[in-house]
């Protein structure tokens, strides 16, 4: 049996590109030297998406049980029996209940143990919805199924990392949904998750203000005044080197990012937008804070490109990398916090 960690995959939804970019992904067998892949769908979905794409041949071999994995294979769990209709570019709602299928048999098994990490491709937030699923969107149902209090939607690249205090609800309900707690909260996830699962010994995290100009000392609203910066001065009694609050137009145009490990941003446009803008291809989102490892692509499911090969795999390429980065981190964590001094070490040299 192989020591590689075998990585759940959600397929999202059929009518997507999340199976073109799965499929362009897997064709390349070097994957096959760092994990064992298990695609939760089914091959008759994926023989049909194969078709679009100028992928020769990828044979999954079938399986009921991560169990039975083989290992430099693509491996596939059939979640359902039926045939389903395929429509790409079109929003049914099939795609959203078979995305969910797909979603709920693989957090079974990441919950049970069986699989060490999750890679998830994109869904619709809403044709998703059902009685089980009553969800803004992957991240909030992991939590969910995590049963955890907080966590984290972080946006991850080589060269910016970009949480949000406030993921995916109106802006009209932003500033109300700001609090010193939740400020001081997402600070202690990011900087834990800096730490364990990036390996950076001292994070330096940049916290953004909500209004324009940061507020201009009270000029533009009152938040940072009243509840952005007690909560970096709490932060830094807690040990966390947290700055700012800064402007959040200046800070990405004139490259001040480039100064911290991280970005912990007041809302998901403020900080998705530039993290977006600066790391498309190559940037990934993680849920940091979970007691499992789950990343995606940064992209949606793309309808206006499904079933035409126009689907670029890099970004989830990307986040099926940087899912087993996180796996090999934190379970080198776990094993040298029984030693400090050469957790201390070896955390210095990475730095």
């Amino acid at each position: 049996m192989s020591d590689k960690p075998k990585i759940g995959i959600s397929i999202g939804d059929v009518n997507g590109i999340g199976l073109e970019i799965i499929i362009k992904t897997l064709a390349d067998p070097k994957i096959y030297e760092y994990c064992t892949p298990i695609v939760y769908g089914h091959t008759k979905v994926a023989s049909f998406h194969r078709r679009s794409t100028d992928i020769g041949e990828l044979n999954f071999n079938v399986i009921n049980h991560p169990s039975q994995v083989v290992i430099k294979r693509a491996n596939m769990i059939n979640c359902w029996e039926e045939d389903v209709r395929i429509e790409p570019g079109q929003v049914t709602a099939d795609g959203g209940k078979y995305a969910y299928i797909s979603l709920q048999r693989a957090t079974d098994d990441l919950l049970n143990g069986d699989i060490d990490g999750l890679v998830t491709a994109p869904i619709n937030k809403d044709n998703i919805q059902n009685e089980e699923f009553n969800f803004p969107g992957h991240t909030e149902y992991l939590q969910h199924r995590d049963s955890k209090p907080e966590s984290l939607m972080f946006l991850v690249s080589d060269t910016l990392r970009v949480g949000v205090v406030t993921g995916h609800i109106p802006i009209s309900k932003v500033s109300e949904s700001i609090t010193t707690e939740k400020i001081v909260e997402k600070l202690k996830l990011m900087n834990a998750s800096l730490h364990d699962d990036f390996w950076i010994r001292k994070p330096k995290i940049a916290v953004l203000g909500l209004n324009p100009h940061a507020s201009d000392n009270g000029l533009i609203g009152n938040e940072e005044k009243d509840t952005i910066i007690p909560a970096i001065e709490e932060a830094r009694n807690n040990d966390v080197l947290a700055f700012g609050p800064y402007p959040a137009d200046g800070f990405f145009a004139n490259g001040t990012y480039l100064q911290f490990d991280a970005v912990l941003a007041m809302y998901h446009d403020q900080g998705l937008i530039p993290f977006k803008q600066i790391a498309f291809e190559s940037g990934v989102n993680y849920t940091a804070g979970l007691s499992f490892v789950r990343t995606s692509p940064d992209h949606g499911t793309a309808y206006d490109i499904a079933g035409k090969n126009l689907a670029s795999e890099i970004s989830f390429r990307e986040a099926l990398f940087t899912a087993l980065h996180i796996i090999r981190h934190r379970k080198e964590t776990a094993e040298l916090n029984e030693n400090p001094l050469i957790f201390t070490k070896l955390s210095r040299d990475r730095d």
